[in-house]
């Protein structure tokens, strides 16, 4: 038997083998060829079957029972006096921008500090809500498996119970019909990281004094479906009078109009009147949702807040468009944006390193251009030998069919390419972004040739190998640097391509998530928390009281306070809201 007083100190964990870097995987690079073609092929065929089979009917059928999950009382059924939730959107991607947000939502607590230098303890979510897009480019179990589950499990091992989880589909979870989603999110698997009870794509949850937190499904091009309806209008007769819903939504459906083409899912405006109007009755305090990658928040002089928290782990999106944002109805005006908007003007010139970040891209240029010379070459020889005159290589690819052919599908393809916000400019902006790829390609041509003709043999085996090869060089250099000026003009000058401006730099940082709190007083606190730079570098946890892995990255910023909590509910008179102090912005009492 030990004598004395003895330490206690935390389980070691296990000396682990190499290798000793996580495994994850990383950015999605959205303009590699393949990627595209993949993500493109899989769009089309759910949106098309979407609009003639709807999974959810089946799901409704499966699980008819409105029932919604009560975390107004705990385990032993006695009423809670405060709950924390978090609420994290657009996750599911690289493996250091995702695991860098669940690692830092599963630390039991957390010390944050806003911008003026204030201090607020909070503590990790009992439930834990995913708020669309659970995985990228498209939804499958291998992917979900990779990208979300295993930096999930690894964030949450060592860190306590397990929260509950529930989640909402995106449109990269419709990619596959709905079937991974269900299989992972609503037939009661539980993982390490989660414990899981919902039935159905769509949920209700019954909170701490007279709060309802109710996520949607808005599926791809539908209208929200009967059942769902139903399923709705049947909870709001369990609604008292003065109850507050907070509404988790797929889609941002009051800036969509603002920064995507004219027109585009106009549907979506109808669903949430609809929602909010006819089935909810007008008791939403608060509308939570992701798919704009980066935090924004609105509010309006009711104290009603619309907020997207979309940085889970996917890549950062501008905040810098629209340059001046249009009125909202009811009143709502914006109030906060992470990064600022400044900050992710500067962001987007990183489109002049597009090669860096998209490699593969290069590769289909570098082709490009080669297949054009190699359509011209023949049509150079004159006796034997092969006139290098610009005028002559110009001249030589207007008379020539195929040159012609490829050089008008190149034109259209990037008027087709070109964004709907430039209006009536779109075909001016196609068409000189086409053009530049065929004068750059005409020139790496010529200066190729030119250049091994004067150091080579004309015509030798040896010349026109090392000629390709320049001109392979010169496409892959040369065709994504204009694809970037031309991302880059688009966005800081004309609001255009906003999301292929951003996607094809797969920016890690500026992550965020929102974290709630239901206080003893029945008040809503909203904390926005950032991360401006997650760590690049990783080493395994020591102890079995960490995660799998802990940051070894010097230059990784810690998590911070975007702004001040918002709280909504009554406070106390001596308490009121001051412009400009660093205390929790008040957002009065829930509109009716």
């Amino acid at each position: 038997m030990a004598s004395g007083t003895e330490t206690l100190t935390a389980p070691q964990r296990a000396p682990a083998g190499p290798p000793q870097r996580p495994q994850g995987r990383k950015m999605v690079r959205w303009f590699d060829p393949f990627v595209l073609l993949k993500a493109g092929v899989r769009s089309t065929i759910s949106t098309t079957i979407g609009e003639q089979a709807d999974r959810r009917l089946l799901d409704a059928l499966a699980a008819p029972k409105v029932e919604p999950s009560d975390f107004s009382v705990d385990e032993a059924g006695r009423p809670r006096e405060e709950l924390w939730l978090d609420f994290v959107a657009d996750l599911g991607d690289g493996w250091d921008s995702t695991y860098a947000v669940a690692q830092t939502v599963s630390r039991p607590t957390l010390t944050l500090k806003d911008e003026t230098g204030t201090t607020y303890e909070t503590r990790r979510g009992e439930v834990l809500v995913f708020g669309g897009d659970e995985v990228y480019p498209e939804a499958s179990v291998k992917e979900y498996e990779e990208r979300t589950v295993r930096p999930w499990e690894a964030a949450m091992r060592g860190q306590g119970p397990a929260p509950h989880l529930f989640a909402i589909p995106g449109n990269h979870d419709w990619y596959d019909g709905l079937v991974s989603f269900m299989r992972l999110f609503c037939q009661g698997r539980q993982s390490a990281g989660w414990r899981m009870h919902q039935r159905r794509s769509y949920f209700a949850m019954k909170l701490p004094h007279g709060w309802w937190l109710l996520g949607t499904d808005m599926q791809l091009e539908s209208d929200i479906d009967e059942p769902q309806v139903r399923y709705f209008q049947e909870l709001a007769t369990h609604m008292k009078e003065e109850d507050r819903i907070i509404l988790c939504l797929a889609e941002p459906a009051w800036l969509l109009g603002q920064v995507r083409p004219p027109g585009e899912r106009t549907y979506l405006d109808n669903n949430l009147d609809f929602l909010e109007q006819q089935v909810l009755g007008k008791k939403v305090s608060v509308f939570l949702t992701g798919d704009i990658h980066h935090y924004r928040r609105h509010a309006n002089e009711e104290g009603r807040q619309k907020i997207i928290a979309g940085g889970g782990g996917a890549f950062l999106h501008p905040t810098h468009v629209p340059r001046k944002e249009a009125a909202l109805p009811d009143g709502f005006t914006a109030r906060k944006t992470f990064p600022s908007k400044e900050e992710s003007r500067r962001l987007c010139w990183r489109n002049l390193g597009f090669l860096g970040h998209n490699p593969s891209f290069g590769v289909l240029t570098g082709l490009l251009y080669l297949l054009l010379a190699w359509m011209q070459v023949a049509d150079l020889r004159e006796g034997g030998t092969v006139a290098w005159k610009l005028s002559r290589v110009l001249g030589a690819a207007l008379v020539n069919p195929g040159v012609l052919l490829l050089s008008v599908m190149l034109v259209l393809g990037m008027v087709g390419l070109a964004d709907a916000r430039f209006g009536r400019g779109r075909w001016v902006a196609g068409v000189l972004h086409g053009v530049a790829h065929l004068a750059a390609s005409l020139f790496v041509f010529w200066g190729a040739f030119a250049l091994t003709g004067a150091l080579l043999p004309l015509g030798s085996v040896p010349q026109e190998l090392l000629g390709a090869l320049l001109v392979f060089a010169g496409g892959f250099l040369l065709g994504p640097t204009l694809m970037g000026v031309y991302l880059l003009l688009s966005l800081n000058g004309f609001e255009a391509h906003a999301n292929e401006a951003f996607s094809a730099l797969a920016i890690p940082d500026w992550k965020n998530f929102l974290r709630l709190r239901i206080d003893r007083e029945g008040r809503l606190w909203l904390y926005p928390i950032g991360l401006r730079r997650v760590p690049r570098n990783w080493k395994r946890g020591e102890t079995a009281r960490d995660p799998d892995w802990v940051a070894d990255d010097k230059d990784a910023t810690p998590p911070e306070l975007i702004e001040p909590p918002i709280v909504i509910g009554a406070v106390r008179p001596s308490a009121p809201r001051v412009a400009g102090r660093s205390s929790p912005e008040y957002a009065g009492p829930a509109a009716p």
